[in-house]
């Protein structure tokens, strides 16, 4: 149909029409390598979970199918639900703790001279780069209970932490987890949230400035807004990152730790596949742990699509 003023086009045509397909044809190669790469594991973890799968079949023996066997020993064992529901409480304080920090320091760079934010930028780059293992030795040994600096510099104030064990309570160990894993996590957050705060234009400041508003007003009114986008990506990665931390509370668990206890999903999917050789129970694990995280992070996904959306 010609186009004229009595038979205007279609506008689905027309978004149609307009809608490029070059960055599709850019994104396909690296979409289908990232679904290659997720295929294998994903579906064998989906095969191991439906599946007897024990020490025998790690050597040859064949699997037996159980279907949702293995997810109906799960739900209905309370010790995961346990789990589950620390896991979430430690990810959510640790999430909340670490985001705070991390602004305030991505703020603190922001306002000091540049010498010093230089200074503050390397020593969080130090922290971050350290292994986590060599990270994990000089945690431990603060906390010792013979020989910890914590406990000599404790006792040194006045107070009795002669020969306290940081790690036997469940409450003091997750507290000496929590200092470990935000201090491992927030330069991560200030320098992302840094990022952002430098696309703030300083004239827009400073004329909120002139017309009267103070620093509270400035930050909630102005630069909140602006870097929300960064926060929200930041405190979505951050809970994914968290609610899979394995290697910290291993490693705390292995230097006095009570693993019935202190377990998170990390450490319960290892003893349950590696400790009792029972890799099928594991892997159903697993598999829930992709669901929950998958849930956790669809409303920002769902977010992201809208904003990107037509």
């Amino acid at each position: 149909m010609p186009r004229t003023l009595d038979h205007p086009p279609q506008a689905p045509a027309l978004r149609a029409r307009r809608r490029p397909r070059v960055p599709y044809a850019l994104l396909a190669p690296a979409v289908l390598l990232l679904l290659a790469a997720l295929a294998y594991p994903v579906g064998w973890q989906l095969f191991t979970s439906l599946h007897q799968f024990g020490l025998a079949q790690q050597f040859g023996a064949s699997a037996e199918f159980v279907g949702l066997g293995n997810y109906a020993r799960l739900v209905t064992d309370p010790g995961l639900w346990s789990v589950v529901l620390r896991s979430l409480a430690f990810c959510l304080v640790n999430a909340v703790v670490t985001m705070a920090i991390g602004v305030l320091l991505a703020l603190l760079m922001k306002a000091v001279p540049r010498a010093v934010a230089l200074v503050l930028q390397v020593s969080l780059l130090l922290a971050w780069a350290m292994p986590v293992v060599a990270a994990m030795t000089v945690w431990r040994w603060l906390f010792d209970y013979r020989r910890g600096v914590v406990n000599h510099l404790l006792t040194q104030l006045g107070f009795d932490f002669v020969g306290h064990s940081w790690l036997e309570q469940p409450l003091s160990f997750f507290f000496v987890a929590t200092v470990v894993i935000v201090w491992m996590s927030v330069p991560f957050v200030a320098f992302s949230v840094y990022a952002g705060l430098t696309q703030v234009p300083d004239e827009v400041l400073e004329a909120a400035q002139i017309d009267g508003a103070n620093a509270r007003q400035r930050f909630t009114g102005i630069i909140l807004p602006m870097v929300r986008p960064v926060l929200a990506l930041v405190l979505l990665l951050q809970v994914i990152w968290d609610l899979r931390v394995f290697a910290q509370i291993k490693l705390l668990q292995d230097a006095g730790g009570v693993p019935s206890e202190t377990n998170l999903l990390g450490t319960y999917i290892y003893q349950v596949g590696v400790g009792s050789g029972d890799f099928g129970a594991a892997s159903a694990v697993s598999v829930f742990v992709l669901a929950l995280t998958i849930t956790l992070s669809w409303p920002y996904v769902r977010t992201l699509l809208r904003e990107e959306g037509p």
